[in-house]
């Protein structure tokens, strides 16, 4: 057993000593001990707690794989967010007004991939526990909505059905309106039998949709989301915020961005999370590398009442990004790429005339990298938002206004 002073936190969450060693669930000013795996201290033991330490609220933390910030008070979580958003800035020499972080409560994650399989003694389902691929079973999870926790047993008949022994079932589940979007991946080849048996548990448990791999094997009800005054069915796996909450901050940040634009451009478009809503007061192109999701957009506009113009187009923005001549018509652009960013997007828009863009991120650094690119061009970086719909991860979102004059 060795000791060591905790002096920061990585963007892993994990507490970082002098060497580099890497310690999970310990925060700055705490001295712990262990024992040294490599560079990471394994068996760790608290000797001086920090002041924000304080006791998990689910107890599964210490086994589970699906939090890594349960230990850490809510202030210090919100304080450490904000700070990995203002080094990210610091870093390309950008400075903004970084607005007082918005946390989604706990309970409130509609979307979750549970780990299931087949035992000697049944079946089990859970996430998957810290830093291995054993299975931990979570009844008592804070972190997902209720009805999402509900669904756990159907993970495990899915096992029974389509599992194996030897390999476990990654079965991803999102709440809607309508009922559960179940989707299975790892499982068993289709054939005739399973079909049958996949079908006879979609009706039997009332799922709206119940996919396996990329097939879709029983529908009862579209699994439709509420995007402003459209309803649409994303196509299986397709990209959602991961909560509500989530997705009404980032929506307000970027309403607020391109208010009073009358053509706006959305590129990474998605479902239309926010090409729908922001067409209730203003003509929108929205443009999605995913064909399917631009297909279930426009159903869900033609379908609703209301809203202006909505255009789109499937169109792959990292090899074809919009190029100055086409942002000749729009007022504001909304850009919400991958963790990689939009950089060869960024150049493009610098070329243009554009005047106002809304920036939403799941990943500072890239995001820094790309607005860095438009401040030396002559934009200014107006305002961040950071957003944690991620709670207790190390992961945090955040929504940016961005001008020139």
């Amino acid at each position: 057993m060795t000791e060591h002073n905790i002096t920061h936190l990585g963007i892993y969450g994990d507490g970082i000593a002098e060497g580099p060693v890497f310690a999970p669930t310990t925060l700055p000013g705490e001295v712990v001990s262990g024992v040294l795996d490599g560079s990471t201290l394994t068996d760790v033991k608290i000797i001086s707690p920090a002041d924000d330490r304080v006791a998990a609220p689910c107890r599964h933390f210490k086994a589970c794989g699906g939090c890594q910030l349960q230990h850490a008070s809510d202030r210090f979580v919100a304080d450490w967010k904000t700070d990995l958003v203002a080094q990210a800035l610091a870093a390309q020499g950008l400075s903004a007004e970084i607005r007082p972080i918005v946390t989604s409560p706990a309970k409130s994650r509609r979307r979750a991939t549970f780990a299931a399989r087949r035992t000697k003694k049944g079946t089990m389902s859970g996430f998957h526990g810290r830093a291995s691929g054993t299975v931990v079973e979570i009844p008592d999870c804070q972190l997902v909505e209720p009805e999402l926790l509900a669904a756990r047993p159907i993970a495990e008949a899915l096992a029974v059905i389509g599992g194996s022994r030897k390999a476990t079932l990654a079965v991803t589940v999102t709440t809607s309106p309508r009922g559960l979007d179940v989707q299975v991946s790892g499982g068993k080849p289709l054939d005739g039998p399973l079909r049958i048996a996949l079908a006879g548990l979609c009706e039997s448990r009332g799922f709206a949709r119940l996919t396996w791999e990329d097939e879709v094997i029983a529908q009862r009800s579209p699994p439709v989301q509420r995007f402003g005054a459209a309803d649409v069915c994303p196509p299986p796996g397709a990209f959602m915020q991961a909560t509500a909450h989530g997705e009404a901050q980032l929506l307000a940040a970027v309403q607020e961005a391109v208010h009073g634009a009358k053509r706006v451009v959305d590129l990474f478009a998605g479902c239309g999370t926010f090409t729908l809503p922001l067409a209730q007061n203003a003509e929108v192109l929205a443009v999605e590398g995913e064909a399917q999701m631009v297909e279930a957009m426009d159903k869900g506009w033609r379908m609703a009442k209301g809203l202006k113009t909505v255009t789109h187009a499937a169109r792959d923005l990292y090899r074809r990004p919009l190029l100055p001549d086409e942002f000749k018509k729009f007022d504001a652009v909304v850009l919400d790429p991958p963790r990689s960013g939009a950089e060869a997007q960024t150049a493009e828009l610098i070329r243009s005339d554009i005047k106002r863009i809304a920036y939403v991120s799941c990943n500072p650094i890239s995001f820094a990298r790309d607005v860095a690119q438009m401040v030396a061009a002559g934009f200014t970086l107006d305002w961040v938002q950071p957003v944690d719909q991620f709670r207790w991860s190390s992961h945090v979102e955040l929504a940016a206004q961005i001008s020139r004059a």
